[in-house]
């Protein structure tokens, strides 16, 4: 039996290193990591050309009355295209995310975060990332957000947003992938949290998100932005992103999963 004295949890914990590894990945997905960072993952030349092909990109703003704090974006992530009864909306989301791909390709992204760090990550992995699936069909994958007024406390978990389960692939484990590209002098720490949600969370609800109280007594880590890192952590563990005072904090984005099969596969 094993234990501590502290009441910390010693395994959750960031780590900075050189390259993500096949041990990082399994451990992140394992719950005894809390975040990797690789400094400099993409060098100062593909960052100010990534931010080139930005200006390109048609952005826009999320619906205020949903998410309350300024987020701009590009890119349809899954979770923003539920119906009502849980399900997809696939008809919305097949067109957007053709007209996404449609507009990623004529920004002329050279090099593309997106493809760079799913290429490495496969490599790191023994195996290409492939990706996920609905009826046969991929899915978009890869998103940009401008995050400057900060992201409420949250978590992502693909299995309970479409708990009827959407990919094709049974997916255990889901981890999200982000690569700064301009980033703030202060501010905009991502911090996650030791904590997955659970029902009595509910009573803290804030839009999409949930109040500071659902987290005040857990264990967290916090990594700050800088100019081409490069960041893995579980979404299922609550997180967050603090205000920036001035400057632009823009991040590719990504989710990926462990499947059933060993296999990992990549969406937004």
């Amino acid at each position: 039996m094993t234990g501590t004295t502290t009441g910390l949890d010693p395994l959750f914990t960031d780590v900075t290193t050189t390259a993500f590894t096949d041990r990082h990945l399994a451990t992140l997905a394992a719950g005894t990591l809390a975040a990797v960072r690789v400094p400099d993952f993409l060098d100062p030349a593909a960052c100010e050309a990534a931010m080139g092909a930005v200006a390109r990109l048609p952005t826009a703003d999320y619906d205020p009355a949903r998410v309350p704090t300024p987020i701009l974006r590009f890119g349809p992530a899954l979770n923003d295209y539920r119906d009502p009864s849980g399900d997809l909306d696939a008809g919305r989301y097949w067109h957007d995310a053709e007209a996404a791909r449609t507009a990623w390709q004529r920004a002329g992204m050279r090099p593309d975060p997106i493809t760079v760090s799913l290429a490495r990550i496969g490599t790191a992995w023994g195996a290409a990332v492939a990706p996920a699936t609905i009826g046969g069909r991929a899915v978009f994958g890869g998103t940009l957000r401008e995050i400057n007024a900060g992201a409420l406390i949250h978590y992502d978990d693909i299995n309970r947003e479409f708990p009827r389960r959407l990919f094709d692939q049974d997916t255990v484990c889901q981890l999200a992938f982000n690569v700064w590209v301009a980033v703030p002098e202060t501010g905009g720490r991502t911090t996650v949290w030791r904590h997955r949600w659970e029902p009595a969370d509910e009573q803290h609800r804030h839009a999409y998100g949930y109040r500071p109280e659902a987290v005040e007594h857990c264990q967290q880590v916090s990594v700050t932005p800088q100019l081409g890192d490069a960041l893995l952590f579980n979404p299922a563990n609550f997180h967050a992103v603090e205000p920036n005072p001035g400057g632009r904090r823009i991040a590719f984005a990504y989710f990926l999963a462990l499947t059933t099969t060993g296999q990992l596969i990549a969406w937004s």
